[in-house]
């Protein structure tokens, strides 16, 4: 790709042991602080179990982060489908978009945690289901041209239509997670709208790898349903930390990393890691194969380029927030991100250093003329 935006995903998750009032505080933090390092994007996530992840509603957290911010553009990250009626999350999101004045992308999922479907007595089978038909309503009620009729096993509208309308001309944006299966790649090009690609977290199995073919799933939906799809809307999703070195980089993250591991990712089956040179063995296999961006601005900037090229370009690189290292030293990750990596992919260099370039190129012609003027 010619030019990459940064972003950053906020599932949010958050280690056991603090406050979850002050965890939500210190998230509005970050909203703040990514918008005054220029980051394009920030995407908040929809939890209801297990503890850690303690944002239940993605669109009250932006309402707020909305009133904090200026520029960057705020995504749910994702609305899962199959819990809510397709009418009340299409209505909130116009609401939202009218709100922050077209800042606003629906961003919309299948859902990934078992326990949640369980409390609303969902099978974990129907939910790629209900996000289909979901999905297929919501871009109806968006579009606005006539009133929307529509009854499954789980709910019904009648001659229903949105009040309020998009705020920009061009309507409302809109994106599909995708993470181990093809169905979000096919769902988002069969409509012809961005798809999300998670290629975290890094653990076993997980690998650039997973990226690499979920671009032609998308590609041949939209060929099959009459869509176009551009790699400019394809966002990935990755872990990063930057620091000075790898090494310095690891030594921040890794008790954190094991305390993911070890408490969050065993939830899902991942086997316990028993020591830090375990953990830092696996997270350096992790940055091998590209499914994690941890070390210096240059080891960071050439993990970039070598994941763009392994998927064959993506529009959108967001960062998965993780509470692995200090506060101090997430923050400052972000800002070296933004101060010394991002620029080398987003072409906010290219003037300076193209200025730079054709004065030295001139420097003797100016050095001659001054001397003769003398």
């Amino acid at each position: 790709m010619d030019r990459i935006g940064f972003g950053a995903f906020l599932s949010p998750l958050h280690p056991l042991g603090e406050d979850p009032a002050l965890s939500l505080w210190r998230d509005l933090e970050l909203a703040e602080w990514l918008d005054q390092l220029g980051f394009d994007e920030l995407w908040v996530g929809e939890h209801h179990s297990a503890g850690w992840g303690t944002v239940s509603s993605p669109e009250l957290f932006i309402a707020t982060a909305a009133e904090r911010t200026r520029h960057i553009r705020l995504g749910t990250g994702v609305v899962s489908l199959p819990y809510h009626h397709p009418f009340m999350v299409a209505s909130r999101a116009v609401q939202l978009d009218q709100l922050t004045r077209g800042r606003f992308t629906l961003g919309v999922g299948a859902g990934s945690i078992p326990s949640d479907m369980h409390f609303l007595g969902i099978d974990p089978a129907d939910t790629r289901r209900r996000t289909a038909e979901s999905l297929e309503v919501i871009l109806q009620l968006l579009d606005g041209e006539k009133p929307v009729t529509a009854r499954t096993d789980w709910f019904e509208l009648r001659d229903a239509r949105l009040q309020l309308r998009p705020y920009a001309k061009t309507g409302l944006p809109l994106a599909v997670s995708s993470a181990t299966s093809p169905f979000g790649m096919r769902l988002a090009g069969q409509h012809g709208i961005s798809p999300i690609s998670f290629g975290i977290p890094p653990r076993p199995g997980s690998q650039i790898g997973d990226l690499v073919g979920q671009w032609q799933h998308a590609e041949e939906a939209a060929a099959e349903h009459g869509r176009t799809i551009v790699r400019a809307d394809w966002r990935v999703t990755l872990a990063v930390h930057v620091s000075e070195s790898r090494s310095q980089a690891l030594d921040e993250i890794v008790d954190g990393w094991m305390r993911y591991r070890n408490e969050y990712w065993a939830l899902v089956g991942a086997p316990p890691v028993y020591s830090r040179a375990e953990a830092r063995k696996a997270l350096e296999e992790a940055i091998d194969r590209r499914s994690a961006i941890i070390g210096s601005v240059d080891e960071c900037v050439q993990a970039v380029r070598d994941i763009q090229e392994a998927t064959g370009g993506f529009g959108r690189l967001l960062v998965t927030v993780m509470d692995w290292a200090q506060r101090e030293q997430m923050k400052r990750s972000f800002e070296l991100l933004a101060r010394f990596v991002a620029p080398h992919f987003n072409g906010a260099l290219r003037g300076v250093t193209d200025s730079y370039e054709w004065t030295g190129e001139q420097a003797r012609a100016f050095a001659a003329r001054q001397g003769a003027g003398q």
